[in-house]
Order: structure tokens, then sequence, then C-alpha cells
């Protein structure tokens, strides 16, 4: 049976009748295409209308339909491919009521991980920096093994200076560069010597909002659109703003330069700081390199960086590039000595950096990413072409996106394959216009899955996005 069905048809006469009701109206919908597949009167492979068409004859949002259909197919009631619709499951046998199918439990936790933010751990450079520890613990002056000075060690201070200003444009000398645990250690200590209320893009992590809130500084939103912060919004009132101007995260893509060169000129003109989160400014596909904004102004700047995305976050090893003027209230803020970052950690990472084996690394990452993000869009191509993916020229993840309405479902539907992905209303900020910037899609991390486990996880990617 390959026809379109009628949705009386389909629902039986009395169904309008129980969805003028109070009830939920999904579960509703739900428990009467449930029953007509149970009764027969829906036959293995009858094709449904669109649920755009079946929201129309029904009265009901489009939302309330795409959401039925989403888990029904995560149920298995209902199966969904490219170019064939939505269609009732094929089963072996009639569904009687006497046999009635049982509903799958959903993973108790998650098979897939497609979460933003880690690399594979299997990709950590075990055998070169083995090598670098063995380098640097055997040249470590004796002052190494004593109590830390909170600036850091100064042999990854010099590396960092030089590494920063030959690939991020970074202008900088080693007395500029605070060591940190990390970029959230970074904005805790900018929050206590700085203070509120600071501005941040209408999309980011919301552990680094909440961060801020717990040391008292509140964050109100600048819009973001496809030349990054809208930084024309920035105010005198903002004593801060943090922004990701390599790549913005999440929805991707670099600041543009006259906002870049806008921001440097609010912080001038009203005595504000630009803090730059340096997020995975490393990785880079199909675009020239982009300088951090920090070389604009580098009294104005701060940039933030880390290793946890190119090496490991198992490190806790960060740095600060800090105007002149904060170098010591940051300091001071630390403590007295090093308490957050290994010196011997810190040793290992100077050598590394200074041997060339971190450049080759990052090359060596840069072209796996690369091949993953390619994969991919590649199946999404195959599978659901009638999605877009966005935000691929640079980074760790790729954002997949959706229908206006469906992206609550479509999480849940992934959820359902054993697939952990998030939504991008998982990072918009709060306090953000709906109107103006709320978007539906998917953050897809291509960077965390073993490579056996990639291909698999794609396919359950797949098969969760909803049919065109």
């Amino acid at each position: 049976m390959d026809s379109w069905v009628n949705s009386a048809e389909v629902l039986g006469s009395d169904l309008p009748l129980e969805l003028a009701g109070t009830g939920n109206r999904r579960a509703v919908l739900m428990g009467a295409l449930r029953e007509a597949v149970r009764s027969g009167r829906l036959a293995p492979g009858t094709r449904l209308p669109p649920y755009r068409s079946l929201a129309a004859d029904l009265g009901l949002a489009r939302n309330t339909v795409a959401d039925a259909y989403a888990e029904l197919v995560a149920e298995g009631w209902l199966a969904a491919r490219q170019g064939s619709g939505t269609r009732v499951a094929e089963r072996a046998a009639p569904v009687t009521p006497d046999h009635r199918p049982r509903t799958p439990e959903r993973p108790s936790r998650p098979v897939h991980d497609l979460v933003q933010g880690q690399p594979d751990p299997s990709a950590f450079p075990r055998t070169a920096w083995l090598a670098s520890a063995r380098r640097a613990l055997a040249a470590a002056p004796n002052d190494a093994f004593g109590p830390g000075d909170p600036h850091g060690r100064p042999e990854l201070r010099r590396a960092l200076a030089g590494y920063l200003a030959r690939v991020r444009g970074v202008r900088a000398s080693p007395e500029r560069i605070v060591l940190c645990s990390g970029a959230a250690h970074g904005l805790r200590l900018l929050a206590e010597v700085v203070g509120g209320p600071w501005a941040a893009e209408a999309y980011g992590l919301p552990f680094h909002r909440g961060l801020l809130a717990s040391h008292g500084v509140g964050t109100r939103p600048v819009g973001v659109d496809g030349d990054g912060a809208r930084v024309g919004e920035l105010t005198r009132r903002d004593r801060a703003v943090l922004l990701t101007p390599a790549h913005q995260f999440p929805t991707g893509g670099p600041l543009h330069p006259a906002r870049r060169a806008a921001a440097a000129d609010w912080a001038r003109s009203t005595g504000g700081l630009v803090v730059e989160d340096d997020y995975d400014g490393e990785f880079r596909y199909d675009r020239q390199p982009v300088g951090a904004v920090q070389g604009l102004d580098p009294e104005h700047v701060v940039l933030l960086g880390s290793v946890s995305k190119s090496l490991s976050p198992a490190l806790r090893l960060g740095w600060m590039v800090l105007p002149e003027r904060l170098v010591a209230p940051v300091v001071a803020a630390k403590g007295e000595r090093e308490q957050f970052s290994s010196a011997t950690d810190q040793l290992t990472l100077a050598d590394f950096v200074d041997s060339g084996a971190y450049d080759r690394h990052v090359r060596r990452m840069r072209q796996r990413h690369r091949r993953r993000r390619d994969q991919l869009v590649a199946a999404l191509e195959r599978r659901a072409p009638h999605v877009r993916v966005t935000g691929i020229a640079a980074g760790l993840h790729a954002v997949v996106e959706l229908p206006p309405g469906t992206e609550r479902s479509v999480v849940r539907a992934a959820a359902w394959q054993g697939l952990a992905v998030e939504g991008l209303a998982d990072y918009r900020h709060p306090g953000a216009e709906r109107a103006a910037d709320e978007r539906d899609g998917l953050v897809v991390g291509y960077a965390t899955p073993a490579e056996h486990a990639y291909p698999e996880a794609l396919e359950a990617l797949c098969r969760a996005l909803p049919p065109g």
C-alpha cells in the first residue's frame, strides 16, 4: 500500500472529539496512531501525510505532529527515510491486539557520543609527550621542585610567547602571560579582578555564564549572526565582553574584520575589556588563519587559551595573555603559590612546544578532524540532503540546521538511538530576544568518537533527523 492516507481514514472519526478535549494532544495523537497500527487500519509500509499536512487537517500545531512522528519513529512504530517520507514500520506479521509490539527501552546511557568539546582521548600523543617529559625533567632547574610561582614556569611562558606570536599574531612578552588551569580558571580570575556586568554572545557555553554568575558577574546577551557577534550592541555599562572571534561558539564562523576592529575601538573608548576565548582557533580547514583580536590592542584585550582541545583536558594547562595593568591583580588573585597546574607538566609542555612536537601534533589532528568533518558532511548529503550544515570551516563541531520547532523532538529521537548530541537551545543565552536570535539545530561534535565508532555514530544521527 503506497498511497497517501487521508487523516480521517488513519485516525478514525472519534479522534477529533478527543483532540478537542483538555488532554495532551501529542499523547492523544500518538495513541491514536499506535491503535491504528495495532488494529491493522494502517498496514505495514503505509505512507503517512507530511506532518505539516496532518497538522493542518487536524487543527494542531506543526510542532505537536512533528514531535509525535519523531517519537513514534524512535519507538519503532514508524520509519522515516529520505525520499519516501514517513511510513508505518514493516513487520513480519500483522499486529493484533493480542500480539502487540513491546516498546523498545531507551538505552540507559549513550552508545554513541557526538557531544562537542572533547578530543578523542586515544589521539593523545603519548610517545612524543613522554619524550618531552624526559627531556624536561632532565633539564629542570632545582627551583622547579619547590613552591610554584603563581605566574607559572618561565620556560612555558617564553615558549608560549613565541608560539602565539607566530601562529596567532599575538603581541606579548612572557611577562604578560599568566598560566592557569584552563579557560574556566582564567574566567574566574578575571571575574574577581574586573567585576561586572559583562556582555556575552547570545550563543555560548552556559558553563561560562554560570561560572561568571557564581562570582557575582552578570551577563547580558549580544546578538549573533553570520558575521559573528554584533559588537555594535555593546554599551558603556559593560565592563567586559566575552567573545569567540576565531570561530564563534557554537554557531561557527570568524568575527568579521570590521567587527573585530569595532570591538577593540569600544574597549579603548570606554575603558572596557575584550575577553577573547581562543576556542579551537588552531583547527581550520577551508580558510586562511585568522589572527587573534589581541593583536589589535594588547592593552584592552585578554587572550584565553588552553590545550584542552588540542591535547587533552586532563592536563589542566591554560594561559592568559594580559594587558600590563592586569598582570599584578590577576597574579594576586591566584595566590602566593601555584596551586593549580603541575610544574612538571608546564615544563613538559614547554619542551613539547619548543621541540616542534606541538606543531606536528596540531597538523596531524587538523587532518584527522578535517576527514571527520568531511565524513559528516558526506553522510548528511547522502542520507539527509534537506538539512543544511554550517560552521564547518574550522573547529571541532558543526551545526546541523533543523526545521523550526523540531529541535527538541530530534534530540529525543537521537537519545532513543543511543546517541548523545546537543541542540542549539542548550547554548542560547536565556536573556536573548527569541524572535531575533532563536534557531533550531544540532551541535554535532565530530572529534570525540574513536575511529571505529564514528561511522555508526553518523548512522544514528541520520536516523534521528526528520524526513525531508
